[in-house]
């Protein structure tokens, strides 16, 4: 039978007990009793499992920052930026933005849209500079795109860091802002007043023009320039009149159109040819009326003629069932195929026929017509049936290839306005100098 072990673990109990009582009162026993201490930050601020501990200094949220009123809408914007300033310096408008995407990212961005929108390039970004500065009609935009800081604060645990910063400025020629008719804007009293006021009747009190430089035009479309000129209803370059000389009146005819300039030459010289014809008279927009274009405010110069045109239903719009054409863009380039699909049915003045691209390429002959809008080929197909009287013969002569795409100079565009009508029922300008219009 093996001897009783319980002596011997008692007289060890009985040593460890003494070791301890020996040693209370010394520094290493207090250490050890701090060690085991429970946190006195946990007994005052116990924390619960499984719910979140409180920030107690919450990153403070930043004022979102909007973009001014005036922003131009043809200035294209990166999809993955954020903007983060807008300033006035200079007399320009400033925006600076942050982007997650690496610099050459933006920067081609940019490049690849200011060439598929006809604007046209000053100067491209070098290794010195990184500016990217365009123009379109009197708009001109600078784009200066680099690396974001490394010193700016840590964005928050949702946010993407910076990787790139760009500004944007962009400043407009003051002289843009002049309308297209010689009548005195309404008083703010009539301004205001929702009826129907004499301003929607189309004015057919035209003055004659006289342009310095005509002859700068290709010859073939002077004359066209000229009598449209002695009806009054061209403007000049708004470029000219920057010059310090207030008497120069040029019309610029090798110069691009905007598209809001070519729809109010458009609704101009369509109701002075039809000045003694209502019937066939567009009727200019009210104020009051509900906007079509959401860059087309009931403010803009145009907003008359633009406004009438959609809805007159000549010009693609929400109001017309095109729903993607929320915006007119009135200082883009006009097209050739936008200018044909405005200008075709006022023309025909009836429903235009079924098109193809088999059937314009059979009777134009164009090696580019599956380039041209779906929406534009019916009217270039009509176009064709007016013979000698269609606008593509009168502008650009004999061709076999129509650059849907291309921008319209001033003075294609003016031709294009010299004639209104079929083969045999129609009106020049030449001819409506000859009438007078019947007084009110």
């Amino acid at each position: 039978m093996l001897p009783s072990k319980r002596p011997v673990v008692l007289l060890s109990a009985a040593l460890l007990l003494t070791s301890l009582t020996a040693c209370a009162n010394s520094p290493n026993s207090k250490n050890l009793e701090q060690s085991l201490a429970a946190d006195p930050q946990l007994q005052e601020n116990p924390v619960t499992i499984g719910q979140p501990v409180t920030d107690t200094n919450p990153q403070q949220n930043q004022p979102q920052v909007e973009l001014p009123g005036d922003f131009p809408s043809e200035i294209p914007r990166y999809p993955n930026a954020s903007l983060k300033e807008v300033t006035q310096q200079d007399g320009s408008q400033l925006t600076r933005w942050n982007s997650g995407d690496p610099t050459n990212i933006v920067q081609s961005f940019y490049q690849k849209e200011f060439q598929n929108n006809n604007w046209q390039i000053v100067s491209q970004p070098t290794a010195e500079e990184s500016s990217l500065v365009a123009r379109q009609n009197d708009l001109q935009v600078t784009v200066n795109i680099r690396p974001a800081p490394t010193n700016v604060a840590t964005p928050a645990p949702n946010q993407t860091p910076a990787t790139t910063e760009f500004t944007i400025t962009y400043t407009r020629n003051s002289s843009a802002t002049a309308t297209a008719t010689p009548t005195p804007s309404p008083s703010p009293e009539v301004a205001t007043n929702p009826t129907i006021s004499p301003e929607t009747v189309p004015s057919t009190n035209t003055e004659a023009q006289v342009f310095a430089d005509i002859n700068n035009a290709p010859k073939e479309l002077r004359s066209y320039i000229t009598d449209l000129a002695q009806l009054g209803v061209l403007t000049p370059n708004p470029a000219a009149k920057t010059n310090t000389s207030t008497t120069s009146n040029e019309f610029a005819p090798n110069n691009l159109i905007s598209r809001r300039d070519y729809a109010s030459w458009l609704v101009a010289t369509n109701n002075r040819m039809y000045a003694n014809n209502p019937a066939k008279q567009i009727r200019l927009a009210n104020s009051s009326s509900q906007p079509a274009f959401q860059d087309v405010p009931p403010t803009h110069p145009d907003f008359g003629a633009i406004q009438g045109l959609a809805e007159a239903g000549l010009i693609p719009s929400p109001l017309s069932g095109d729903s993607t054409a929320v915006l007119f863009r009135p200082g883009a380039p006009l097209t050739r195929e936008q200018m044909m699909l405005w200008k075709v049915p006022l023309d025909t003045r009836q429903t235009l026929p079924n098109a193809s691209v088999e059937a314009v390429k059979q009777t134009w002959g164009f090696q580019d017509a599956g380039k041209i809008d779906p929406k534009a080929l019916r009217a270039i197909l009509a176009d064709h049936q007016n013979a000698d009287v269609s606008n593509i013969r009168r502008v650009f002569g004999f061709t076999t290839l129509f650059q849907p795409k291309k921008p319209v100079t001033r003075a294609e565009a003016a031709a294009t306005l010299w004639y209104f009508g079929t083969q045999g029922e129609g009106v020049s300008a030449k001819e409506a100098l000859q009438l007078k219009p019947q007084s009110n």
